[in-house]
């Protein structure tokens, strides 16, 4: 049945979604990944595909921008369309100097600024983390790849509000990068029993001065990213 936010109808979705922030980009994976791929959703501006790759169905849908969004689809895709594992394939920052610009992070834990997991488990610090089998086929796809790394990373609410100390603590803890939905990606799927894993590019770094991708780079330089999130998405 459809949703207020995902216009799909049952059976639309495969058990695995891909999930890119930006609809532009969750446009250009459909059409670079999926055979066939098919339009099962349109609210929004936030369309939804199926397709299948190698023979095997596989859906890719845009989060939108910040942790309430992608909670919000995540939540749906879970609960009223038999989604079972979902693939957030997106950018981040880099914090540690253990990752460079083009890097690719699998995250297997996001700390959070966000008070969204603190009202799940009362008087619990809920520990955000990865599905272990997608983290694991992601990491393995990686073929001891250099420019892969894996560890935690955070998630906050703001983009340009930095606490001061804040970044030489997370170095300090080797937090690789930060971005702005897993940790409400991996909070949504322990609730709902589903899977999640976040594979990121590092599109820019907040401690190592250099050039930071530009917004053309985003949208094309994902293919080692996707790799890995196909390799999970089948795990």
């Amino acid at each position: 049945m459809a949703t207020p936010h995902i216009s799909a109808e049952p059976g639309d979705f495969a058990p695995a979604v891909i999930m890119p922030g930006d609809p532009y980009r969750a446009d250009r994976m459909a059409k670079l990944v999926l055979r066939e791929p098919k339009v099962i959703s349109d609210v929004r501006g936030i369309r939804a595909y199926t397709g299948t790759v190698d023979g095997k169905r596989l859906s890719i849908m845009a989060s939108g921008m910040g942790m309430p969004s992608i909670s919000l689809y995540a939540t749906e895709l879970y609960r009223f369309f038999g989604v079972e594992r979902i693939i957030r394939v997106g950018t981040a920052g880099g914090i540690s100097p253990e990752v460079a610009r083009g890097d690719v992070i699998v995250a297997v834990g996001a700390h959070t600024t966000s008070s969204m997991n603190e009202l799940r488990i009362p008087s619990v610090h809920f520990s955000a983390v990865a599905d272990f089998p997608m983290a694991a086929a992601a990491v393995a796809a990686a073929l001891g790849d250099p420019l892969v790394k894996t560890g935690t990373i955070l998630s906050e609410d703001h983009f340009y509000f930095k606490a001061p100390g804040a970044m030489e603590a997370l170095e300090a803890h080797r937090v690789l990068g930060v971005e702005m939905e897993a940790a409400g990606l991996y909070g949504v799927a322990a609730a709902e029993g589903g899977a999640a894993l976040a594979v990121l590019t590092v599109s820019d770094h907040l401690v190592v001065p250099g050039r930071d991708m530009t917004s053309e780079e985003r949208e094309t330089l994902f293919t080692r990213a996707l790799d890995l999130a196909l390799a999970a998405a089948f795990a």
